[in-house]
């Protein structure tokens, strides 16, 4: 059966000051109405049952993603004592999944990302298990068609053409997986027309990702292990957190991705945003007539290619302004010229260096 497991234990740092160690940017809502997590959800409705989905976030998180979740079971939330990165994370969904279904098949993504339609995106989740059915030890990734030569994505090079059916998104064995690449090297990627950006959703069978960890990880899968031994008894929360520190944090692609002989990647169907930072928002709610992309109360004069962040019962005048951001929120305000948005992430840093913890 199919199982759906959704990461969910991001920082969010360039979304600094709304994005905070307590409320990260999974579980804001920054594209509409409802929370990244959220959506993450909601696009698994008909596809995945609640009581087949899991959410691994971290353990601070927990209380706020069952809030924003209450239609899946308590079970369906796993809080991470610290963070590990990729891999440890989906050793533990796998082990977790298999105990009661060994022949789960796994579709795993992250929580933080914009992506539609939902028909399209299940429809391609359905095109990777059939794949993985059809060869059981393959794992499958999705790719995004690049627009532009961006150098903060990794890149999966597409290999031989795979057979499909009519009505599937192209898919291609990969060829090799190519790291986050300098401009000159990136519009090469772009140019040629073979290269597409690394998405970070994956479908896989649990046995076969468990089998390339203990071949790859062992010592990672041996602790993971310990942890769910110890899952229904008393020491449970000890052992996980004792087990999972120890861990040496990696992530899957590094795992196991980069050296797995049956990798495929289907050309995502549908639309994708990763969100990586405040001009993401402005590419999912739009501009004004001047550029402009306001969230909250605003008045604008002579101000042109901002984005303001703000709330309802907090007016924000801007005058004069072009290319800046300013983002409000009740302890903290970052004004910021927009080419420097990259930047943000060097603020959290300079806060935690300072311990000025009250703003994380």
């Amino acid at each position: 059966m199919l199982h759906a497991i959704i990461m969910a234990g991001g920082s969010g740092t360039r979304f600094w000051p709304a994005s905070r160690a307590a409320l990260p940017k999974q579980l804001l809502a920054l594209a509409g109405s409802r929370t990244l997590l959220q959506e993450t959800s909601d696009r698994l409705v008909g596809l995945v049952p609640p009581e087949r989905t899991l959410v691994v976030t971290s353990a601070r998180l927990l209380d706020a993603a069952r809030a924003q979740l209450p239609g899946l079971p308590a079970a369906s939330f796993v809080g991470e004592p610290c963070k590990r990165d990729t891999a440890p994370c989906i050793g533990l969904a796998a082990l977790l999944v298999s105990r009661h279904d060994p022949d789960a098949v796994m579709a795993v993504m992250p929580s933080d990302h914009v992506i539609g339609p939902i028909d399209r995106f299940q429809a391609a989740l359905r095109q990777a298990a059939a794949l993985v059915a059809a060869t059981p030890g393959r794992l499958v990734t999705f790719g995004i068609r690049p627009t532009y030569p961006a150098e903060s994505f990794g890149y999966i090079q597409q290999g031989v053409a795979l057979p499909r059916e009519p009505g599937d998104a192209p898919a291609h064995a990969v060829a090799r997986f190519k790291e986050k690449p300098p401009a000159t090297v990136a519009a090469e990627y772009l140019a040629a027309g073979t290269y597409l950006w690394n998405a970070g959703i994956f479908v896989w069978r649990a046995d076969t990702i468990l089998a390339a960890l203990a071949a790859r990880q062992p010592e990672c899968l041996e602790r993971l292990r310990t942890i769910v031994d110890a899952w229904d008894g008393p020491r449970r929360d000890e052992v996980f957190a004792a087990e999972f520190a120890a861990i040496r944090g990696i992530s899957i692609d590094y795992a196991i991705l980069e050296h797995a002989a049956d990798v495929a990647v289907i050309e995502a169907p549908f639309s994708w945003d990763d969100l990586g930072g405040w001009s993401a928002v402005a590419r999912q709610r739009g501009a004004d007539g001047r550029g402009n992309t306001i969230v909250g109360r605003h008045l604008g004069i002579d101000t042109t290619g901002t984005i303001v962040q703000a709330a309802d019962d907090h007016l924000v005048v801007t005058l004069g302004l072009e290319d800046m951001l300013v983002v409000h929120t009740p302890d903290a305000t970052l004004v910021a010229d927009r080419a420097h948005e990259e930047a943000v992430r060097k603020v959290v840093a300079e806060l935690e260096q300072r311990g000025w913890h009250d703003w994380l």
